[in-house]
């Protein structure tokens, strides 16, 4: 029963990547309206006979939501059921199914009626903390904390609050990437990591605010994970799991900054910008655990 479990978690896993993926390239291929206003049907059939690409990319992208949130409403019961005595288990049970049925309700209301595009930037974020509760299920379910024996991890209140703070503040920069792409301000700037436009002054239009706001708080986020990398590798080397934890973050948050320039560089690849949006997700990821980690911490030694 535990294998069948762990097979069903690590395909819940993957597919919640597929989704937030799946979502970004409706976003950026400009699929939303590719089924018109009709929601669940697409321009009000089971399956229409004029396929466009647009209609392909959000039908497949409806498809994998709802097989995916059919996986994740059974991975949240089962593992209540199976693993229910661990502490985080119903918590992060209901998170995930909640909050992907919440970024389902929003897609539909988005498709239906329209919603502005600071409304829409949330679909994404929203969608994440479902991904991140799916994966912390899966770790619980694998029993990685007792493999990493993460449950004797000491984590202080200087490091504690580096991980409260950069996780609530990754959530920002998300949310910024995610305007940036509804507003459809991408290639605003045509420099990188300045907005010149041959002519240096500061952001002129909304477009060019939120280009540039991104870029800060991105930019903003690559050099606080630095210096926690540094602050652990000097004081915390001992402790594995956040020693390898934060050189992790180190190279995600490193490859997302390489892939948010190389979009500009390439106005725009698909494959780059899919993987710009790929690189967020697991670094989300890691800072979550992490979350789950110092909570744990505070409880055992407390």
């Amino acid at each position: 029963m535990r294998r069948s479990l762990k097979w069903l978690a690590v395909a819940t896993t993957i597919g919640m990547i597929f989704i937030l993926i799946g979502g970004a390239l409706v976003t950026k291929t400009g699929s939303g309206m590719g089924c018109g206003r009709s929601w669940p049907l697409c321009n009000g059939k089971f399956l229409p006979l004029a396929i466009t690409p647009e209609l392909a990319i959000e039908l497949a992208h409806r498809l994998v939501s709802g097989v995916g949130g059919i996986m994740v409403l059974i991975l949240s019961v089962w593992s209540w059921r199976a693993i229910g005595h661990i502490r985080e288990t119903k918590f992060l049970s209901f998170l995930s199914f909640f909050f992907l049925l919440l970024q389902a309700l929003i897609g539909a209301a988005a498709v239906k009626w329209g919603q502005s595009s600071f409304v829409l930037a949330l679909h994404f974020g929203i969608s994440l903390i479902s991904f991140s509760a799916v994966l912390l299920l899966t770790l619980l379910i694998f029993e990685i904390d007792k493999k990493f024996n993460a449950e004797k991890l000491y984590i202080d209140k200087r490091m504690g609050f580096h991980i409260i703070g950069v996780s609530i503040y990754s959530y920002l920069v998300i949310y910024t990437g995610a305007l940036v792409r509804h507003t459809k301000s991408s290639l605003v700037c045509r420099d990188w990591p300045f907005c010149l436009n041959d002519a240096p002054a500061l952001p002129s239009n909304l477009y060019e605010w939120v280009q540039m706001g991104h870029r800060a708080a991105a930019g903003l986020i690559f050099i606080w994970i630095t210096y926690i990398l540094i602050l652990t590798v000097r004081h915390y080397k001992e402790q594995k799991v956040l020693y390898w934890g934060w050189i992790i973050s180190f190279i995600l948050v490193t490859l997302q900054v390489i892939a948010g320039a190389l979009i500009i560089f390439t106005s725009l690849n698909l494959y780059i910008a899919l993987l710009h949006a790929f690189f967020i997700t697991c670094l989300f990821g890691v800072l979550s655990y992490f979350l789950l980690l110092y909570s744990r911490s505070k409880r055992n030694y407390q």
